[in-house]
């Protein structure tokens, strides 16, 4: 079945109550040890729409955003998005974690708590993660680091650039590339960048409504629809 209550509001104070120290409970399931669900525990299909996926992410990234801003901790939670965009380019183990059904919610609940102790993030982002495992929204964190990268920047006066490239940018890489695009659009890049093996080889690079393509996949799916126009 699809997730129940996809599309319910989440409010600020899930996420207030959330932020307190002692919510955490130490998990038992060390992230690499993770055993799949079996039948009994309920399979969930995780492939939304985009537009479901952004709206998910947009509530809960809005309602962190208030609760760091408040506490005056945005700088700790850039470093935690960071962290967690890293985690996600360098590992297809982690990605597996949030976006296969198998996984069942407590195991999600324990990984994803255990892979939080360990970055050492901040308790309302720790608890947010906690809080998505138990909803079965695990799958929207692509976007809710992409948001909450966003709106750093903008509180910062940066730009940030969403990057898909098919294996991970070195940190050369991607230094070179925030400042090529930076001194395309007049202000400060952030990359924030993610990994689609699907690509193939190059880029897809989107600032604000603008978007370039370079990537293989694209050029071929191009070459496709050329080749069918010929036939």
């Amino acid at each position: 079945m699809l997730l129940g209550g996809l599309c319910s509001a989440t409010s600020l104070t899930d996420f207030t109550a959330l932020s307190n120290q002692g919510h955490e409970t130490p998990p038992t399931t060390a992230y690499f040890c993770m055993q799949k669900s079996g039948p009994e525990s309920g399979r969930v299909d995780v492939s939304e729409p985009a537009s479901i996926s952004f709206g998910i992410a947009e509530r809960y990234a809005t309602a962190v955003f208030e609760i760091v801003k408040e506490n005056d901790a945005i700088e700790r939670l850039e470093t935690g998005l960071t962290d967690l965009s890293n985690a996600l380019a360098d590992s297809a183990d982690m990605r597996d974690l949030i976006t296969s059904p198998v996984y069942s919610r407590d195991v999600q609940a324990q990984a994803i708590a255990k892979i939080a102790k360990q970055m050492g993030l901040q308790p309302v982002l720790k608890n947010v993660l906690g809080l998505m495992a138990e909803k079965r929204r695990l799958f929207v964190l692509p976007q809710l680091i992409e948001q909450l990268t966003a709106m750093v920047a903008a509180e910062k006066g940066e730009v940030t650039a969403n990057v898909v490239s098919a294996k991970a940018l070195t940190k050369t890489q991607s230094e070179k590339l925030s400042k090529t695009l930076a001194a395309r659009v007049g202000k400060e890049v952030k990359i924030n960048a993610t990994v689609d093996e699907a690509l193939i080889g190059g880029l897809v690079v989107k600032v604000g409504s603008k978007m370039i393509d370079t990537s293989i996949a694209s050029k071929l799916d191009s070459l496709q629809n050329a080749m069918k126009e010929v036939g």
